[in-house]
This record gives C-alpha cells, structure tokens and sequence, in this order.
C-alpha cells in the first residue's frame, strides 16, 4: 500500500491547523495594542476579558455589550475577579475612562491592562 499520497495530504492539514491556531490565539475582535515599555507577561488564569474597539463599541468576552449592560455585569462579578482590558491604541480616550470608571465603581481592582511589549 503506497502512503506517500496519505502523509501529503496530512502535511497539507498539519499547515492550515497551524496557520489557523495564529489567528485564533490573537483574539476574535481586531484591535490594535498599545506599546508599553514595562509591560509585563500575562499569568493565564480565568479573568474577564473586556475590549473596546478603535470605534469606541465595548465587548465581554467577545459579546458587544451596551454601557448599561458592562455595569450590569461588573456589578454580579466579586471584587477579587480578575479583569483584563484590551484597549485600541487608537480610541479615544474617553471610552478608556468610562470603562475605568464602572470598574472602580464596582470596587474591581485586579484589572490589567493588556499592551504590547515594545519591539514586538
């Protein structure tokens, strides 16, 4: 039985799954990061992810939300939760300080700010 045609076609896979998992480890919701010099690697534990887009939109855990509904949600979560916030370099300054503004509101204080290492 000839398998050089099987291990092809395997190889071929092997490639589309690696070029995907790039894609899939970036995030879903395209945002561009800022750079920050002392910018320190992400400990992976489960956090809630909280993003806002160049254009300003707020999303949970990929799910657009409404400012009330942030609220809504920070509110139900406990003070010790983790939460990290990825912000577009380019947004306007004020949707970075609303965000900061529920999350201190709702006493939640292990908020990270998600950055880029400067040079990567």
């Amino acid at each position: 039985m000839n398998v050089i045609p099987f291990i092809d076609i395997m190889l071929v896979l092997l490639a589309v799954v690696l070029t995907t998992a790039t894609f899939v480890a970036q995030g879903k919701i395209p945002v561009t990061l800022p750079s920050a010099a002392e910018a320190e690697p992400l400990k992976l534990k489960t956090a809630v992810e909280i993003t806002v887009s160049r254009s300003g939109e707020v999303f949970i855990a990929d799910n657009q939300v409404a400012e009330e509904e942030l609220a809504r949600h920070l509110a139900e979560l406990e003070k010790e939760t983790e939460v990290l916030l990825r912000v577009d370099e380019k947004t306007e300054f004020q949707y970075f300080v609303s965000v900061i503004d529920l999350l201190k509101r709702e006493q939640l204080k292990n908020v990270s700010i998600v950055t880029l290492r400067n040079g990567t």
